[in-house]
């Protein structure tokens, strides 16, 4: 027990940052726990928001809703660009190449900030038609319009939040990164009462205060990654002159990001095609739905933290020339995300009915939550899999083929199987589950299949 806490303080406090050599167990443990941390950290962020905002009222709650939808196409670009920063500063990392590992930040940083203008200054021109087209009434616009405006021109703060993290991780420095989650969360969870509702010298400025929270959080936040990625000591060392452009690092960069970004879009389209499709059953299945999710999505991010993990070990051992190390980290972390999610999974299908009944007590839409989550724990065994080995595909700079993958088994199988199961064959919504654990299996399989051929070992970044 005394070497486990050692570790895991280890974990913590970032010691560590180049894992090319050693024990690929502890390299494991060493990036997974700080990265499991900045999931759940980053998963706070949208629940701390809802809680002080459904405070309010309605209305206000539905500015965030509309808000949020739109604002996921600066999400999947962030993400995108995540991606691409793991991939080419972990290659970098394992080159032992710390210049080139800070010119590729530079391009990073550069890159977030031209796309975020781009994507933010419409966004605040046009705040109130876009909550005109999300179908946004007069009052709702009228008192929502500033919300969504500040939310758009955070969108520098969104997006680096995003890929300096990645950079960190890439660099093996995945404690530096939740730290800067931490900090950022913390800030907003202390301003948002203050803001929402004018406390001590500040004005009430009601649904506009949780933009303004959260838009300074994540700003400091950014700050903070800033100056762990330009101090001396570190694995990466940032200059200004990184930041001028260089058409080559940023034609890689793009490239990558295209892949990671698609993979996002991909997944959230198949998500909300099938919320519409249960929405044909009525307000209780969708209400069921909904909570089975929530209960899924965070449960899943210890398995996020690990598939992280592995693609910052494939990047970085495949820059030491190291590619048989970098496979065995990747089955290695894709079997203990198996072993954890076994655990979960059995957990949940016995429990089910009293973990859903935490959240409503409604018959019907307990029944409805407890099947879909029994449903989904059948296919945690091959997510497991599949999460680790996709992440490790874009690790190693191949975000073409998770991107493939993504799209025929969320397009052209989850979503056709989806509609005739549940309306074809009668099946209900039950349809709709069985849909999303086969789609998870199938994931799993061209995932383990295409890891095996290997092409991603000669992949150049």
């Amino acid at each position: 027990m005394t070497r486990f806490i050692r570790l895991f303080l280890a974990a913590l406090r970032g010691s560590e940052s180049n894992f090319t050599s050693g024990s690929i167990n502890r390299a494991i443990f060493l990036l997974s726990v700080p990265m499991i941390l900045e999931m759940v950290m980053e998963s706070l962020f949208a629940v701390v928001d809802v809680f002080f905002v459904a405070k309010i009222n309605t209305e206000a709650i539905a500015t965030v809703g509309l808000t949020e939808s739109v604002l996921t196409l600066v999400y999947s670009i962030a993400i995108g660009l995540s991606t691409a920063a793991t991939a080419l500063v972990a290659r970098r990392i394992g080159e032992q190449n710390s210049r080139g590992a800070g010119r590729a930040v530079g391009q990073v940083i550069l890159v977030s900030v031209i796309l975020a203008v781009v994507m933010g200054v419409p966004g605040f021109l046009f705040a109130g038609t876009i909550l005109r087209l999300m179908g946004g009434n007069e009052q709702l616009i009228a008192n929502g319009t500033g919300f969504t405006r500040m939310i758009f021109i955070s969108s520098p703060a969104i997006i680096l939040l995003y890929t300096l993290s990645g950079c960190l991780r890439g660099a093996g420095d995945a404690s530096m990164a939740m730290r800067s989650l931490w900090l950022a969360n913390g800030v907003n969870i202390l301003l948002c009462p203050v803001f929402i509702f004018g406390l001590g010298p500040f004005p009430e400025m009601g649904v506009l205060g949780s933009a303004v929270a959260t838009t300074t959080g994540r700003t400091i936040g950014v700050i903070y990654q800033l100056i762990a990625l330009s101090r001396r000591k570190g694995a990466i060392q940032l200059l200004q002159t990184d930041m001028a452009p260089d058409a080559s690092i940023i034609r890689n960069l793009l490239g990558l990001a295209v892949g990671g970004a698609s993979q996002f879009l991909v997944g959230s389209a198949s998500w909300i095609f099938l919320t519409r499709l249960l929405a044909t059953f009525g307000s209780d299945v969708v209400a069921g739905y909904t909570i089975a999710i929530r209960i899924i999505v965070f449960t899943i991010l210890p398995s996020w933290g690990m598939a992280n993990a592995a693609a910052t070990l494939v990047g970085q051992n495949l820059g030491a020339g190291f590619p048989d190390r970098a496979e065995t980290s990747a089955w290695r972390a894709a079997f203990c995300n198996m072993i954890f999610l076994a655990a979960v999974g059995i957990g949940f299908f016995l429990g089910a009915t009293q973990i859903v009944g935490l959240f409503d007590s409604n018959p019907r839409v307990v029944d409805v939550a407890v099947q879909g989550l029994r449903i989904f724990c059948l296919g945690y065994l091959f997510m497991a899999y599949g999460m680790v080995l996709s992440q490790s595909l874009n690790g190693a700079g191949d975000t073409r083929t998770p991107t493939l993958i993504n799209i025929v088994c969320f397009w052209l199988v989850e979503i056709p199987l989806a509609y005739t199961l549940a309306h074809v064959l009668h099946w209900g919504p039950s349809g709709v589950f069985w849909s999303v654990a086969t789609s998870e299996i199938l994931m799993a399989v061209l995932s383990i299949f295409v890891f095996r051929r290997g092409r991603w070992k000669t992949v150049q970044v």
